[in-house]
Parts: structure tokens; C-alpha cells; sequence
């Protein structure tokens, strides 16, 4: 007989009447009722009901153990009277009358509650993230997030991708983001990088001759923490294909996110086939490029309307004559909402730091009108030519912004999204995919005003490549893609440059002459010139598909043991400070501040 457990704590049933059996697990929650003591025995797979009565000699022992001691209980299956049944556990109809127990492992006094999922200070749940990850709620969702990788690695296999190990101690790549170094013992003075992504491995995976590769790759970065980003690291199902334009890398994405959230979720899928937005196209009418289409609000550009001479909203004609836009959302059929419901919209804009949002609704008596603070400045044509351009009708209201694009594109973004959730227009049983496409190859940096990547440095840009305008950098169009679901972005990709000509070409424009290409990219650029197919990728965040499918808001809810957000673990003290010793093993030396 195994010695800790013949079953476990989800398995027990109605069939194993006056079975002799043993359990081992946590204590979960104890109810004394004098003569009888009820224990919760918890495992990874479930709970189930044990008893002792008070003439058990183990009464009194059991009675003062602290909650999460591990035990291990022998006894025997009884069926529980019918008032008794819980409905919600799959033992449920049963409880276990314990003979006797052992106890494997004391537990301390808890810093928190085990049996609660009610919110804990992150400080406490960090610390003590073994305690953490007992909760029923992120036990779970840690389950959720293995079952999902497993399936995406079957369904990768399924799809003809062969999976490979790049490496982790590379050299450092203009990824976007800072990397974190690694000094090396055996070559003082240098560093290694550990890689923001597997982005020129995998491109060398294809120059090699391998046609779908794929993995789940952790990625290295040192960037601040978000809701939806882990400070240090995260995984994501890096993938890439050999002899494919963009719309290949399409069909198998669409593929594995439909089968992978009608598998693991039971929320509808909004789209089937995945819209396909331009970049241009969604700045301005979501303000992001990383827009909720479960949110029916659309943002129109209205800046010719503050033109007119038969407009006297002088504040606003007056940012439009000195290079200001406006933008206007339109709210269908909100006449009968109360003034309470505008001031507050207008109230949280300028809260956001923005100037707030002018509004007022469209109204018809003899003719059209607008009711409203800044109703009476629009005259009834300038009102016709706006809710022409916006779809707006009779009965509709309509909020403006004014500003410079980005700080425009950002204020209404986020308005589209509260006035949403104010009005709920959300269907949160939903997930809405879409695709971004058609970025621009650069963009200028806002400090320093030279050119810069927008997005991966090794994509494609689009059009025959002997008549791309090089000295218009900014109306370079690229093969580089974003898939979002729900606002949130999972992923970014391209349909990557396989011509050295053509990369040190686009590079000299972002500042990298000759010299700076070969030795920063030498084992990609070396690459290249020995035959290399046309291919693109994406790598999809692990971690935010998890997020989407738990129906979580934070990623630290799906993330086994995250950093806090000054990129501190809790729990292992790291980072932590290393001995003098080491340091001169590898050759380093602290000038520490005074």
C-alpha cells in the first residue's frame, strides 16, 4: 500500500463506501462542534471532509493543530446524511471518519489566510507567495496557465512546428528595452545579455533550413511593471516559418487563439476571422493601437469643422489655427441622460490632466440644434457636417477634445473606454481579436527628434523594394503586425528583412552606419549573406493569454512567483548583494555612493 495516500482529496465518492483508505494533505479548516471535529483536508486536486468524535485519543491533538499543518489520515469512507451533502465538492457525498493521523509537517502561525481569497497587501503575498499559491483562486489559475501551455504545445505539433532551445547568455540587441547583463568570468571587461527575445535565433533557425520553429521562450527585460507586464521576465510562444508572407503567420494564429479560447474559456468569441485594422486607421478611431472592439464607440476627427466662420467656439478655433486637432466621440441616443453623467466625463478628463471634454446632443424642433454648455457656438449646418462625418443622429451626444495628437489620441482613447463602461456598452462575456497592420517602419524620437524604429528592426518594408522613398523615412510602410484581444496586446510580429543590402540601408536612417550593423548584429548580418528564405513570426505573450482566459486584471495572478514592482522577489531576497570575493572573480568593483 502507498504509504502517504491511496487516493487523493478530489477522488473519494458514493463507490468508496467502507473503504479503509489514506489521505495526506493540508488542513484547509476545522469546525469543532464539541463532540465531533469537521477537518477540510486540502490537495492540489480538492478537499474533502474528515471527522473524529471526542473518544478518538487523537481528538485533543487534531482539536489544537494549527491550520496548514500537513497530516496524513487513515480511516474509513462514510456516507453523509442528506442534509449533509455538499453540492459544490465532488466529495461531497462523503466524509472520511478518521481512525488515526500523523502529522508530516507543522505549520508556524499564518501572516495570512489560506482558506480566503480576499485581497492581501502584495508586500505580504509576495513575501510569503508559497502561502500565496495555496489560495484556492491562484491555485487554480496556475493550473489553468500549465494545462494552456500544454495545449499550445500540441497544437503547435499539430500545425507542423517543431519546437527548439535558443540560447539564454547572448550578446546585447536593440530590442526596445533595456537588458540585463551578465558579466563573464572567463573574457574580462565583457558581458553577456540575456535575451529581450529569441528574435535573431530564430531567424537563424530559418537561415538554417528548419521551416517552423517554435518555443516557449522566456524573454528578459528591464522595464517597469505594469498590470499587464512583469518587471525581469516573461514567456511567450515564440514562433516563425520559413517561405511565408504575412497572411500565413494569420491563418495559424487565428487557428491557435480560436481553438485555445473556445478550449479554455466559455466566453464568446467575438470574430471567428480576426479584423484586420490599419495603424493610421486605429489611432484615430480608437486613439490606440491597441483598441477593445467590444466597445462600439468610434472616435471621428472634426478638426476642419472649427474652420467655419459659422463656428464660435473661439477657444477651440484658436488650437486649430496654431496646429491643434479635435477629436469627438459620439454617444448614441443619450438624450436622456441626466447633466450629472456629461459633468462627470468632463470632470474625470481633466483629472487625467487633460483640459476636459466639451459636449452637448443633437436636437431637432424646427430645425437642428444642440442642448448643451457649448451647444449654442455650432451653427445648424456646422451641426449637419458633424454628425455627417461622426453617423451621429437625432438624440446623440457628442464629446470634444482638443490638443495636440498625442496628447489627444491618448485622452481619447482612455475617454472612449470610461464613457463605455459608464454607459455599459461592454460585453464582458466577450473576447474581440483584431490585427494591427500596416506600421510605420519609423517614427521620431519626441526628445531627440532623429529617426527611430517604431517597432522590430528586422522587419520588411512593404512595396517594391527598389522604389522605397528613403528620404521620406516616416512613409515607410512595414509587414509588421500586433494582435490584440479585448485592449490587450498579445503580440507583435513582422515579416522579417532577409536582405543585407536593404537592412544596412534602413538601419543608416536610425543612426547605425556599416561598422555599427556588423559588429552589433555579426552573426545575423553573416547569416544573410549565405541564403536566407523569406520569413516572419510572432511571439504572443504567455502570460496575457493566461490573464484573458483567468479573467484576471493583474498578471501577477497568473505568474507563479512575480517580482513586486520595483523588480524585488520578496521571498528570495533577490536582487541581493554579493560578496567581495565574487565581484573580483569577475572582475568588478562597486563604486558605491556615499
Amino acid at each position: 500500500m502507498q504509504k502517504y495516500r491511496t487516493h487523493n482529496c478530489n477522488e473519494l465518492n458514493i463507490k468508496n463506501k467502507d473503504q479503509k483508505i489514506i489521505l495526506s494533505g493540508w488542513v484547509n479548516k476545522k469546525r469543532d462542534h464539541g463532540n465531533l471535529l469537521f477537518i477540510d483536508l486540502r490537495d492540489n486536486y480538492g478537499l474533502t471532509q474528515c471527522v473524529i468524535d471526542k473518544s478518538n485519543s487523537f481528538f485533543k491533538v487534531l482539536e489544537k493543530l494549527q491550520l496548514e499543518s500537513v497530516i496524513k489520515v487513515e480511516g474509513k469512507v462514510v456516507e453523509r446524511t442528506k442534509d449533509t451533502i455538499n453540492s459544490e465538492l465532488k466529495t461531497g457525498e462523503i466524509e472520511v471518519k478518521i481512525d488515526s493521523f500523523v502529522i508530516l509537517g507543522h505549520c508556524n502561525e499564518l501572516p495570512m489566510p489560506i482558506f480566503s481569497d480576499q485581497e492581501y497587501a502584495e508586500e505580504i503575498r509576495l513575501k510569503y507567495r508559497f502561502l500565496d499559491l495555496r489560495r484556492k483562486k491562484i491555485h487554480e489559475n496556475i493550473i489553468l496557465r500549465s494545462k494552456i501551455i500544454e495545449f499550445i504545445r500540441s497544437e503547435m505539433t499539430k500545425f507542423g512546428f517543431l519546437e527548439f532551445q535558443t540560447p539564454i547568455l547572448t550578446s546585447s540587441s536593440p530590442e526596445g528595452a533595456r537588458d540585463f547583463l551578465v558579466p563573464s568570468r572567463l573574457n574580462p571587461g565583457k558581458f553577456y545579455a540575456l535575451p529581450q527575445a529569441p528574435q535573431q535565433f530564430k531567424q537563424l533557425i530559418m537561415i538554417a533550413g528548419f521551416d517552423k520553429y517554435f518555443q516557449i521562450a522566456p524573454c528578459f527585460r528591464d522595464e517597469d511593471a505594469r498590470a499587464d507586464r512583469s518587471p525581469g521576465e516573461f514567456y511567450q510562444l515564440d514562433m516563425e516559418m520559413s517561405f511565408v508572407e504575412q497572411e500565413d503567420v494569420f491563418e495559424v494564429i487565428e487557428k491557435l487563439m480560436v481553438n485555445l479560447f473556445n478550449k479554455f474559456s466559455n466566453k464568446k468569441l467575438k470574430y471567428k476571422k480576426f479584423p484586420k485594422i490599419k495603424f493610421n486607421e486605429s489611432m484615430i478611431k480608437y486613439g490606440t493601437d491597441k483598441p477593445d472592439l467590444r466597445n462600439p464607440l468610434i472616435i471621428s476627427d472634426i478638426t476642419d469643422i472649427f474652420l467655419r466662420d459659422d463656428v464660435k467656439f473661439e477657444i477651440f478655433k484658436k488650437l486649430v489655427k496654431s496646429g491643434s486637432s479635435v477629436r469627438a466621440i459620439v454617444t448614441k441616443n443619450t438624450k436622456d441622460k441626466p447633466r450629472s453623467f456629461f459633468d462627470g466625463i468632463d470632470n474625470w478628463a481633466k483629472q487625467e490632466g487633460a483640459s476636459g471634454l466639451a459636449y452637448f446632443t443633437f436636437e431637432k424642433n424646427n430645425k437642428i440644434s444642440a442642448r448643451g454648455p457649448v451647444g449654442k457656438l455650432f451653427s445648424e449646418e456646422s451641426l449637419k457636417e458633424i454628425m455627417k462625418i461622426t453617423s451621429a443622429e437625432i438624440g446623440d451626444s457628442i464629446f470634444l477634445a482638443c490638443g495636440k495628437i498625442y496628447d489627444l489620441e491618448k485622452i481619447t482613447s482612455l475617454a472612449r473606454d470610461k464613457i463605455a463602461k459608464e454607459l455599459k456598452l461592454i460585453d464582458e462575456n466577450e473576447f474581440a481579436f483584431c490585427w494591427i497592420v500596416d506600421y510605420p517602419m519609423f517614427e521620431k524620437d519626441q526628445i531627440t527628434k532623429k529617426f527611430k524604429f517604431s517597432h522590430n528592426p528586422f522587419s520588411m518594408p512593404q512595396g517594391d523594394i527598389k522604389k522605397i522613398d528613403f528620404k521620406n523615412p516616416l512613409n515607410i510602410m512595414a509587414y509588421q503586425y500586433d494582435i490584440v484581444c479585448n485592449g490587450v496586446e498579445l503580440s507583435s510580429g513582422a515579416i522579417r528583412n532577409h536582405i543585407p543590402e536593404l537592412m544596412y540601408k534602413l538601419f543608416s536612417i536610425a543612426g547605425y552606419d556599416k561598422k555599427q550593423v556588423d559588429e552589433k548584429f555579426s552573426g545575423m548580418i553573416n547569416a544573410l549573406s549565405y541564403g536566407a528564405p523569406p520569413h516572419g513570426g510572432i511571439a504572443p505573450g504567455i502570460d496575457r493569454i493566461v490573464m484573458l482566459l483567468a479573467d484576471e486584471k493583474n498578471i501577477r495572478e497568473v505568474t507563479m512567483f512575480p517580482m513586486n514592482q520595483n523588480a524585488q522577489d520578496l521571498m528570495m531576497n533577490a536582487p541581493s548583494e554579493v560578496g567581495s570575493d565574487q565581484l573580483k572573480e569577475l572582475n568588478l568593483f562597486l563604486n558605491k555612493k556615499k
